[in-house]
């Protein structure tokens, strides 16, 4: 088996190619905005979600063309997300994976419209979905549409803008998070598992897995946001403290949001006990999302 490094990196630029297919030729009619679209989702990122899929895959023995999609759709999304998150009417950040957002390197109108078309792109991909049956595809575009609409990710976006500068509990600051965040890294790890067989004992046991490292994930960035610099980053640092959101080290502080993102990772290993060692890929995802430095 080849290492967690050679295997996330083949993912990676697996991930990087499928993407690259799937989304319009950046010379087609809109060319600037099918330029756009590609400069928002190619050339960077972690690739966390689609790792997750594939991951997920391989354990219930997924086709791995089928896995591509799910893992572009996801990642479209992400993409859409972020898009719209770093333009000033939310976020207003000039700088995401190193370099210019989209509506710095473009504009406001066409950031605009790169989220709405790389969302729709995402369920596109979804219903041509190769090696899966309609049913199969039906309940993937289900998982994606829950994930990113209001009771998921853009909802969290929601709540997070209209507590700006006001007081949060912990348990309202985890709800926002499992929706905002967590939600589309529960969804990438179902929809990989659907990919494939899995029963709904395993399902449940991968949602527990999901729910820690979602959680985890968020919890990280908040530590890294008050502890790196943005060149590390590759986005401005310090900008929940400039914005005066809440976050888990500001409630926290930060030696106990440390605790508790390790204390999450030990639950998703303990989630994926039920799997008797056959999860190792998300075993490791795991530390990577608590230990990551970026």
């Amino acid at each position: 088996m080849p290492s967690f490094d050679t295997w996330m990196q083949a993912q990676a630029a697996r991930t990087e190619g499928a993407l690259a297919a799937a989304l319009p030729p950046a010379g087609t009619l809109p060319a600037r905005l099918h330029e756009a679209m590609r400069y928002a989702a190619l050339g960077g990122g972690k690739r966390i979600r689609p790792l997750l899929v594939h991951a997920a895959g391989e354990l219930t023995g997924a086709d791995a063309t089928a896995c591509d999609a799910a893992a572009c759709a996801v990642e479209m999304i992400h993409a859409y997300s972020l898009v719209h998150d770093d333009m000033p009417c939310m976020d207003d950040d000039d700088l995401r994976r190193g370099r210019p957002t989209v509506h710095k390197a473009y504009d406001e109108p066409t950031a605009l419209l790169v989220g709405d078309a790389l969302q729709t792109q995402a369920f596109a991909v979804l219903v041509e979905a190769p090696g899966l049956e309609a049913p199969a595809r039906l309940r993937l575009v289900g998982e994606l549409a829950r994930a990113s609409g209001s009771l998921g990710m853009a909802g969290g976006q929601a709540i997070d803008l209209q507590h700006v500068g006001l007081a949060m509990t912990l348990d309202e600051l985890e709800t926002m998070h499992r929706m905002k965040t967590g939600a589309l890294l529960r969804a990438s790890v179902r929809m990989g598992a659907l990919c494939g067989s899995v029963d709904e004992a395993g399902l449940a046991a991968l949602d527990r897995y999901a729910a820690a490292i979602g959680l985890a994930f968020q919890v990280v960035d908040d530590i890294l946001d008050v502890t790196a610099d943005t060149a590390t980053l590759g986005k401005t640092a310090g900008k929940d403290a400039e914005h005066d959101k809440p976050t888990y080290v500001s409630l926290l502080g930060l030696d106990q949001a440390r605790a508790l993102a390790a204390t999450l990772g030990t639950q998703a290993h303990d989630a994926l006990a039920a799997f008797d060692g056959r999860a190792g890929r998300l075993a490791e995802l795991a530390d990577l999302i608590v230990l990551r430095t970026h």
